[in-house]
């Protein structure tokens, strides 16, 4: 494993740290030897944003201990800003993952700095990642937000939407939160119901993705057509269609958990028959 998460450092570490330096508009990077790169420690303080801003330990890359902070507003060369859709492809997934890691923590650090409950500044709770308050003892872990994203298959068809707030014109697999009282399951029917109309059976667990669009865990199922005609919901989703494997629109890129269930659909079709 490239990447192993932790909450503190162990000090025996002998490389340089690794520093996610994130910014409101993404993470800061620079170029270096025709690629980008994360920050070494002393480019990250010289660029970190005043008090109360503070070093989060994300873990261990590789045999470096790595960090993230909070940026200062004005970034200028040779460091630049690059989201996290624009890192997306263009680093590994290793790095992608430790990159949205980071503007999670970061974000969800400037967010508790007060109690939810009683407005006390809060404090970090050792060997965990926590805030917690001093005063009435409320602790806050990260938030993360679980969503379903579903492939469902009608014979050798595969159902792909264009969703309203896609920023490319891509198809992709149905997706959507879990409301609280639901199961993944219960989810993945009112969703698919709500935005195409149709109903769904067998529904099989594929595998998960952490998707940091700010703070979601997508759970990846394949599901089958059960009945219905589609009939799209226009607020969120644009167009929606039975697509074969032979007819395919612009799909998502390879590293999204909405490809991997797509690639799985087309290898199934394409194996040799037993």
């Amino acid at each position: 494993m490239r990447f192993a998460p932790g909450v503190e450092p162990s000090g025996d570490s002998t490389s340089e740290p690794v520093y996610f330096v994130v910014h409101r508009r993404g993470v800061v990077v620079t170029r270096e030897g025709g690629g980008m790169r994360m920050l070494r420690a002393a480019e990250a303080r010289s660029l970190r944003a005043p008090a109360p801003a503070a070093e989060h330990f994300l873990g261990r890359l590789d045999d470096a201990d790595v960090y993230t902070v909070a940026a200062q507003d004005d970034i200028v060369p040779p460091f630049e800003i690059v989201g996290l859709r624009g890192l997306f492809g263009e680093v590994d997934e290793v790095l992608f993952g430790t990159a949205g890691r980071a503007v999670q923590i970061v974000d969800w650090a400037a967010t508790h700095r007060f109690c939810g409950r009683c407005a006390t500044p809060t404090e970090r709770a050792p060997g965990e990642r926590a805030m917690r308050c001093p005063a009435c003892g409320l602790t806050a872990y990260p938030r993360i937000a679980p969503a379903i994203i579903v492939l469902v298959r009608k014979g050798d068809l595969a159902l792909l939407a264009h969703g309203a707030r896609f920023p490319m014109p891509f198809y992709s697999t149905l997706a959507g939160f879990v409301e609280p009282g639901e199961s993944l399951e219960e989810t993945l029917v009112r969703e698919v119901k709500e935005e195409v109309g149709i109903d769904v059976t067998d529904i099989r667990y594929f595998g998960s993705q952490s998707w940091p669009f700010p703070n979601s865990l997508m759970l990846g199922f394949l599901a089958q057509w059960a009945g219905g005609d589609i009939v799209v919901d226009k607020t969120e989703i644009v167009d929606a269609r039975w697509f074969s494997a032979d007819d395919l629109p612009m799909i998502p890129p390879s590293m999204s958990i909405s490809r991997q269930l797509i690639d799985t659909w087309l290898a199934e079709l394409r194996a040799p028959a037993p």
